[in-house]
């Protein structure tokens, strides 16, 4: 372990030196991919940097024990030293976990209404307006590519891409079906009318599937195996969308994959947008396929892609979420600040949780 530490320690001495050549601004790939490897390794030889150094001070608390005038100081200093070091081995093994090679790319998004009709449709652009906020809060751009609304703005079905460093690493935990438990909406009043007077709680569903976005040097994509069709957009309406064939309907014929781009008013930009999201489809696909002989294990991860179970519960009558993937309290989260985007603490606990399984994995394995 501490030989791979060092080795560790190294390498970031070595990207550091890297980073400060200007020669290596000309290359924005390698600069990248550098800065990359300075961000995942900095925590683990600080957290190692600091873990040495309670080693240290839990040698030198020892020789004060022999001293009878510093004996009792020396061993509230080597109580304190010692939960220290256990505090950070914990941490240096969770940040010594194999990362996810997705984990700082971007991703597709997808939301579609569920069980409950129009309910579901409405829950549904309830969380793509939730997924647009949190994108705000971290810096992120979310842009939506395809959307069929209907009459009370409710989301029959909407795929989006979300650009930022990190967005896989966050939102992967997001795939599942998502359970809302609320009063109904209804017609009257517009679109956030409550039909109070009834006080009938009603249970709906939307579906949000998340896809890591794939380079185009992941995953080759023969053009003889793609279908590419324009059509005229549904969008608002006016004389662009009357007189104009912008959309793009791309379908991959080995699979029957099919992806539509009908937001841009380029038919160039809805067609390179359309490749993007099957591309990241393909790729999610293929991934699945290399690991089907492990499907038990990925089962039983957290924030698995597995649309069919439900992963979280909005209850608005109690201001409450809950995540059925955690234990405890800390499954329970308040409701307003979710779904106003503040998925952070959430996200945070599902991380933790992932984190603490894979580490009790290794334990049993003895590794």
């Amino acid at each position: 372990m501490e030989d791979r530490l060092n080795q560790i320690a190294e390498r970031l001495r070595q990207v550091e030196r890297e980073l400060a050549d200007p020669a290596v601004y000309s290359d924005q790939q390698r600069l990248k991919n550098l800065s990359r490897e300075q961000k995942e390794l900095t925590p683990v030889v600080e957290t190692f940097t600091a873990l040495q150094q309670t080693e240290q001070a839990i040698a030198e608390a020892r020789e004060m024990l022999s001293d009878p005038e510093l004996r009792e100081l020396a061993q509230e200093e080597l109580t304190r030293t010692k939960e220290q070091r256990e505090r950070l081995a914990e941490e240096l093994k969770r940040l010594l976990l194999p990362r996810d090679p997705n984990d700082e790319k971007s991703v597709v998004l997808e939301i579609r209404g569920g069980v409950g009709g129009e309910e579901g449709a409405l829950f549904a652009a309830d969380l793509l307006r939730m997924y647009t906020m949190y994108a705000e809060r971290r810096g992120w751009q979310l842009e939506i590519v395809s959307q069929n609304v209907t009459e009370l703005g409710g989301v029959k079905e909407v795929c989006a891409t979300v650009e930022g460093d990190g967005a896989w690493s966050r939102l992967k935990f997001e795939a599942g079906t998502h359970r809302v438990q609320r009063v109904p909406e209804t017609e009257s009043g517009g679109r956030i009318q409550t039909s109070a007077a009834t006080g009938r709680i009603h249970t709906s569903a939307a579906t949000v599937a998340v896809l890591p976005e794939a380079e185009e040097t992941e995953l080759s994509i023969d053009p003889k195996d793609l279908q590419i069709d324009t059509f005229r957009s549904s969008g608002a309406g006016g004389q662009h969308v009357n007189k104009t064939e912008s959309a793009i309907r791309i379908t991959h014929l080995p699979t029957g994959t099919v992806v539509e781009c009908q937001d841009e008013r380029s038919q160039y930009k809805n067609k390179d947008r359309a490749m993007k999201i099957l591309r990241s489809k393909l790729y999610e696909a293929e991934q699945a396929r290399q690991n089907a002989e492990i499907a038990a294990t990925r089962r039983s991860q957290v924030g698995t892609g597995d649309r069919s179970g439900k992963i979280r519960t909005y209850n608005f009558p109690q201001n409450r979420v809950t995540d059925h993937r955690l234990t405890g309290d800390s499954k329970n989260f308040n409701l307003a600040a979710v779904i106003n985007g503040d998925l952070d603490a959430l996200i945070d606990a599902l991380t933790l949780a992932d984190q603490t399984r894979r580490l009790q994995e290794g334990y049993e394995k003895g590794e």
